[in-house]
């Protein structure tokens, strides 16, 4: 079995390099792909250097900033092209714990998505302003409602997917950034019948850096939702 790490970053050059050390400690089988867009720090340039003493790291460049739910999506694609096993979705900013990794490998066997949950036994989550927090968790509840999708936390963005549920999604149908691409994502898997399992994790607010949220995010992901909904009534997926 070989899987794919797949990391999306903008301004990113105090994390990269721990961060993919990290991940690779986790296991032989794992590689890392860093998807930049074009961060000005020079993230892609640390990761160059990086990958000329280590065949497990990877890097694909774009011109701009173009979104985290077409970083994810070129991502998927890379990893279908180059025939690993399984891919991971995480953060660059320690948000996501490394050494959880080994836990979602565990549980290929018998899922097809695992899910690292903030939301599945409680709520786990460190260092959030509670506007944030309550902003997330009832962004969670809103799509579970309005979807009928069952997973608690839609909005999560640290998961594994095996292979063969990404070639049974049409990846071009996926159109989102942000929290709105994390709903669709488990939507779509979720309405084709694929096995899902969420595993509690505890996020961590981001040790350095920036975060990327914005309102226009947050706008999209709630209309997505009522478009969802329109087409789980309408039998669309």
């Amino acid at each position: 079995m070989k899987g794919l790490v797949i990391i999306p970053t903008y301004n990113e050059s105090e994390n990269a390099e721990k961060i993919i050390a990290e991940v690779l400690k986790q296991s032989s089988e794992l590689d890392v792909l860093i998807i930049d867009d074009n961060s000005p720090d020079k993230t892609a340039d640390i990761v160059k250097n990086l990958m000329k003493t280590n065949p497990r790291i990877h890097l694909i460049e774009r011109p701009a900033k173009l979104g985290l739910g077409t970083a994810y999506v070129t991502g998927f694609k890379y990893m279908l092209e180059h025939k690993y096993d399984y891919c991971f979705e995480m953060d660059a900013d320690f948000s996501h714990n490394p050494n959880d990794l080994p836990r979602f490998i565990e549980l290929l066997k018998d899922y097809d998505l695992i899910i690292g949950s903030r939301y599945c036994e409680g709520v786990s989550v460190i260092n959030w302003p509670i506007k944030r927090l309550l902003l997330s968790y009832f962004a969670c509840f809103y799509a579970r409602k309005v979807t009928g999708c069952p997973i608690k936390d839609l909005t999560a963005g640290f998961k594994c997917y095996k292979r063969n549920t990404l070639e049974g999604i049409n990846l071009d149908k996926l159109k989102s950034d942000g929290y709105g691409f994390q709903i669709e994502i488990d939507f779509m898997i979720w309405r084709k019948g694929f096995k899902i399992k969420e595993i509690p994790i505890i996020f961590a607010e981001r040790r350095v850096g920036v975060s990327k949220m914005s309102k226009h995010i947050v706008y999209e992901a709630f209309f997505l939702v009522l478009r969802l909904r329109l087409q789980r009534i309408f039998g669309l997926f």
